[in-house]
Formats: structure tokens, sequence, C-alpha cells
């Protein structure tokens, strides 16, 4: 009589053990599947780090204004300065579009960033498309030194109707020791 409710125990156990471990593996596997939706979707305000070609024979609406805001953010323990030049644009869709961002490097060493783009609303990353981007490539400045950085961008004409403000959006990174790391010329180039 006292065996039964041990092998009740012991079976319950062994569910609740793997259950955990399913809960475990669930958790892990979730990052790369909202990545791999987002991404599919078009949602999360993640946009393409890939250029895209512009269209002379775009259309462009001249009938609607766009206002594109700037908004840069540093990565905590980075001692740089990095902001937009170009705090706003005003724009028709479909119209080729530029604007400046600058980042200084205070430290006393070499330092190879990386900017992270975000748009908001979410929904306008499937209509904002970038021809040239410093957050293409990743971007060594010598100690001491600053650059003036570059994004040239449209605006599908096809941007629903509701969407009148785009914010685009930088997070700029060290990815120094990783860069040196897989390509220790970098550091050399630079300096020459």
């Amino acid at each position: 009589m006292s065996q039964q409710p041990m092998s009740k125990n012991k079976k319950l156990m062994i569910y609740l053990i793997f259950g955990c471990i399913g809960m475990f593996g669930f958790g892990f596997a979730l990052v790369p599947l909202y990545n791999v939706m987002c991404k599919q979707l078009g949602i999360n305000g993640h946009s393409s780090n890939i250029p895209e070609k512009y269209k002379k024979e775009l259309v462009v609406d001249k009938s609607r204004n766009i206002k594109v805001e700037f908004v840069t953010q540093i990565h905590p323990g980075l001692p740089y300065d990095f902001g937009a030049i170009t705090k706003e644009v005003t724009v028709h869709p479909g119209e080729l579009a530029h604007a400046k961002f600058y980042a200084r490097n205070n430290s006393h060493h070499l330092i190879v960033s990386q900017a992270i783009p975000s748009i908001s609303p979410g929904q306008g990353t499937l209509y904002f498309h970038k021809t040239e981007c410093f957050c293409f490539t990743q971007q060594p400045l010598k100690a001491q030194t600053s650059a003036d950085l570059p994004v040239v961008f449209f605006i599908d004409p096809a941007l629903p109707k509701d969407i009148h403000t785009i914010t685009l959006s930088y997070t700029l990174y060290d990815v120094t020791k990783a860069v040196l790391e897989a390509h220790p010329e970098v550091a050399k180039q630079v300096e020459s």
C-alpha cells in the first residue's frame, strides 16, 4: 500500500523534470524564433542593414510630407560623443534624402564601433529604405578623432497614410574586441 503513492510521486517527479527541461529549452528557442518572425513580418522596428537601390523611376508623392526625426544613444561605457547633425528632415515619399551624424572617439586608443538602427513606429520599417548608411559597416576611429557619418534614404510611397512621422534611432556599441580578434590587421590599417 505504501509503494503505490511512491510510484505516483516518482511519476510526477519525472513529469516535472521533463517539464522544466522543456521550458528551459523553449526559453532558448524563443529569441531566434522571435527574431525570424520579426524579420519576416517587418515588426519590432529593426531596419535592414543591407543597402537598397533607389529607383529613379520611383514616383515622388508631393502631396504628402513625412517628418523624419533622428535620435542617437551610446551604449554605457563607450567613451564617444555621438549625435545627429541633422536633427530632422521633412521629405516626400519616394524622394531621396540625406542626413549626417557625427562620432568622436574621446579615448586614448582605437575603438571600432557599430551602430544598430531602429525605426519607430515599427510599421514604418517596411517603408524606410537606406541606400547608404554608416550602420552597414563597423566604424574604426583612432584616439581623439572624429568622423562625419552619412545616411541616404527614401521612404516608399506605399507608406500608410496615417504615418506622418518616422523616428530613426541609432545605438552605438563598442565592437573593438570582437573585430580585432577576428581581424587584427584592422588596427594596422587604421593606424597607417
